[in-house]
């Protein structure tokens, strides 16, 4: 079986599993928080090399008030716990988004998870928090801008690859999977520009409720794909 070597998820269906369950819709993404960190595992126990989950989009910061305190309190948790694992697993882990866009003590954790797993030769983790594909693009047309009125750029040296290395996600490899669970078959402003050749799977159950078995499930539909680049079929 061929293992993709990047997958990217959508974490979907938090808050729907708790209220199936008669919770609040914070206790759905506490567990979800959870079970990144067991995907994590099991992805990399397959062969999986990358692995990039959308965590917080631009879009979140419209849901009330209070359900964005507890997710911004989540995150401050996991940042400690994440750091951990990463030295336990020896996980390299990074944060694509706008950073700017988030209290200072959580871009100080971020900051310190990032330095300190910078050299771990494990499972290459991303983690897009307050992350939206426009605005990544639009954050890279601006550095390229000011490169270009720098002279540090011209014109002859946009191309698609200088256009991918000012994203949040240059040096990491295109996702090959993506996957969304809960049901849903939408991008949400994932990963755009990314996703151009990815083959996309999109499972019924809930992020909670996602396991080892439904990742090996989505790795089985990706080899039945016919895999092409252009018209030339994937080897």
């Amino acid at each position: 079986m061929k293992i993709p070597q990047h997958v990217a998820i959508i974490l979907d269906g938090n808050g729907r599993w708790a209220k199936a369950k008669g919770m609040p819709r914070n206790y759905g993404h506490a567990q979800g928080s959870k079970n990144v960190e067991t995907i994590c595992r099991e992805a990399w126990n397959m062969g999986i090399k990358y692995l990039t989950v959308y965590a917080f989009s631009t879009e979140n910061w419209k849901r009330p008030d209070d359900e964005v305190n507890e997710l911004m309190k989540l995150l401050r948790n996991y940042m400690k716990t994440c750091l951990k694992t990463a030295e336990k697993n020896h996980m390299r882990v990074r944060v694509i988004g706008d950073k700017t866009g988030l209290d200072e003590d959580i871009r100080n954790r971020i900051d310190e998870l990032e330095k300190a797993s910078a050299h771990n030769d494990g499972l290459n983790f991303q983690i897009a928090i307050n992350y939206g594909s426009r605005d990544e693009m639009v954050r890279a047309m601006r550095k390229m801008a000011a490169d270009r009125d720098a002279g540090k750029l011209g014109m002859e040296d946009i191309t698609e690859e200088t256009f991918s290395s000012y994203l949040d996600t240059a040096e990491i490899p295109d996702p090959d999977l993506l996957i969304r669970t809960s049901g849903e078959e939408r991008l949400s402003n994932f990963l755009l520009w990314q996703l151009a050749y990815t083959e996309f799977y999109f499972a019924d159950v809930h992020w909670p409720d996602f396991t080892k078995e439904e990742l090996a499930k989505a790795i089985e539909a990706y080899n039945r794909r016919d895999r092409r680049y252009g018209g030339v079929r994937e080897e």
